[in-house]
């Protein structure tokens, strides 16, 4: 089919990562299908590991029954055990179709796998970006949605707690909406990438100073929550001036969420908002829709230093070890990736 041996029965193998139970990953065969007319063959070169919903997922904090993702045909089945999973792969084309030509480099959310087939029309060619950087491609979308579920006005003091990837990101683009943008970061490593973006990133005890400094003591208009941690979110409730917006970009998975939602939360009015890069809420649909969005995040991507981000590679056979080290956010690591060359 594209030169790579085939296993017992004819079927060509490929091999991609396992979670198979809580913190344990393994590197199994898998049988690649026939491509159909219309499909590529993409031999990757690396496959970006999310520091949200996938540790959630390799660690067991999803409720195995959900759908892995809806959205994408790629992600079938659910969280329950084994399962493949990952959504950010980047590689080369070695069976060409539909326009795309062999050796291309494109962008796929696919599991983490040396070798796959997907729909031409579900490949993003890649321009101008390396392999490891367009990894981060994911991120910039999340980000993206999540500004456009703020929208802040020109002045307003936005709050930006946790700065991982995604809460890097999601502070630079807001900062370009003209607000006026505070990170919260307890690792000085992570404040220090915010710096490259332009962040200006403060140690958590130092916040509540800096809000009441930038406001006049009236407090934040909004607080985006991006650390992954509920009690961020909580502690981050009294960061807001009345009738304040909390926009939730964590997904805590089934850690539960214990809220001070007294006389403060009730008097103050204050609002707590999900937001979510798999959909696009209603009141953008007459506007923007998945290819407006994926248009506009692949320029940015281009204009972003991405590369301070992409903290750390480890050997697509060494992904135990990846997802260990990412887990227990080794000092420095902001986005980790599997490198298959």
């Amino acid at each position: 089919m594209d030169g790579r041996p085939a296993g017992r029965g004819g079927a060509v193998k490929a091999r991609a990562v396992h979670f198979v139970a809580p913190r344990r990953v393994e590197v199994r065969e898998v049988d690649l299908p026939a491509p159909a007319e219309g499909s590529v063959v993409v031999a990757t070169e690396f496959s970006g590991i999310s520091g949200g919903t996938e540790l959630l997922a390799y660690r067991g904090e999803i409720d195995p029954d959900l759908p892995l993702d809806e959205t994408l045909g790629a992600l079938a089945g659910t969280f329950a055990y084994p399962f493949r999973y990952g959504y950010s792969a980047v590689g080369r084309v070695v069976r060409p179709a539909a326009g795309f030509r062999e050796g291309q480099l494109v962008f796929a959310f696919h599991p983490h796998q040396d070798r796959f087939v997907v729909d031409a029309g579900d490949a993003m060619a890649v321009d101008g970006l390396e392999a490891r950087v367009a990894t981060m491609y994911p991120m910039v979308e999340t980000a993206l949605q999540v500004c456009l579920d703020a929208a802040p006005r020109l002045g307003e003091v936005v709050v930006v707690v946790g700065l991982g990837a995604v809460g890097i990101l999601v502070a630079a683009l807001l900062a370009r909406t003209g607000a006026v943008v505070l990170g919260v970061e307890p690792e000085p490593a992570r404040r220090a990438a915010a710096a490259r973006f332009g962040v200006r990133a403060l140690a958590p005890d130092a916040v509540a100073g800096a809000v009441a400094e930038a406001t006049g003591g009236r407090g934040a208009d909004l607080v985006v929550e991006a650390s992954g941690n509920p009690e961020g979110l909580a502690s981050s409730l009294e960061l807001l001036a009345h009738e304040g917006t909390a926009l939730v970009c964590s997904w805590y998975g089934t850690k539960p969420a214990a809220l001070p939602l007294g006389a403060a939360f009730h008097r103050r009015r204050l609002d707590i908002r999900s937001t979510q890069v798999s959909t696009l809420p209603a009141s953008l649909g007459s506007r923007w829709d998945r290819g407006r969005r994926a248009e506009v995040a692949w320029r940015l991507s281009g204009t972003l230093p991405l590369a301070a981000l992409c903290t750390h590679a480890f050997p697509f056979e060494a992904a135990a070890e990846a997802y260990a080290r990412t887990d227990r956010k080794e000092h420095g690591l902001i986005h980790a990736a599997l490198r298959y060359r």
